[in-house]
């Protein structure tokens, strides 16, 4: 059985998700002042964290990722194009990650950063956005590698392309909003939805 659990830190209105299948669990976009709470939640449910994912590497994005492999042992899963250091799983579009018997498929969404990464659950259920399509918005793109153009055909190519039933959570929301569908951004995003085209979000 799937367990799935949205975290919320308030400082930065970032979240962070939980995924296990089969005892074996991923953490996306873990922070690095909730370490502490997020073992403890492995440890309560009694889950081993075989890796931690990075939607994207960002100054808002204070990553656990290091103090949560010094203390269980997990690896560190951040898109190959981001440059960090000291990563064990150097991702591209079209990886899979593995947990129990479920995984991950890892899409490149560049264009709010060059090394943003969307993970899809393998039946195309529920999606991990980052900052590439927030709910009814974007990641801005005025700067690290970023690039309007890109943003825009990553989200209708890599994103609303889904099932109209796909969940999405996102890597933030300032609003107290915790998840939106392909269908709902499709229709109500302004940036994305409607009769937008790429010249209006590049213009």
């Amino acid at each position: 059985m799937l367990v799935f659990r949205q975290l919320f830190d308030a400082t930065s209105s970032t979240y962070t998700y939980l995924l296990a299948d089969s005892g074996e669990a991923l953490l996306i976009d873990a922070v690095f002042e909730h370490a502490r709470r997020d073992t403890a939640l492995l440890r309560e449910l009694g889950l081993t964290l075989a890796a931690t994912l990075e939607t994207h590497v960002h100054a808002d994005h204070v990553t656990a990722a290091w103090l949560l492999q010094q203390r269980t042992g997990s690896r560190i899963a951040v898109s190959a194009a981001g440059g960090a250091a000291g990563v064990d799983l150097p991702l591209r579009h079209g990886d899979t990650i593995a947990f129990g018997r479920r995984h991950l498929q890892v899409r490149a969404t560049p264009g709010h950063t060059a090394g943003c990464l969307t993970y899809v659950l393998d039946d195309e259920r529920m999606a991990f956005t980052g900052d590439a399509l927030l709910i009814r918005g974007c990641g801005r793109t005025d700067f690290q590698q970023g690039s309007p153009a890109a943003l825009y055909r990553s989200v209708r190519e890599q994103i609303l392309s889904l099932p109209d039933d796909c969940l999405l959570y996102p890597a933030h929301d300032y609003n107290g909003r915790t998840v939106t569908s392909v269908a709902e951004e499709r229709r109500f995003n302004p940036r994305f939805g409607g009769d937008s085209n790429e010249a209006d979000f590049t213009g």
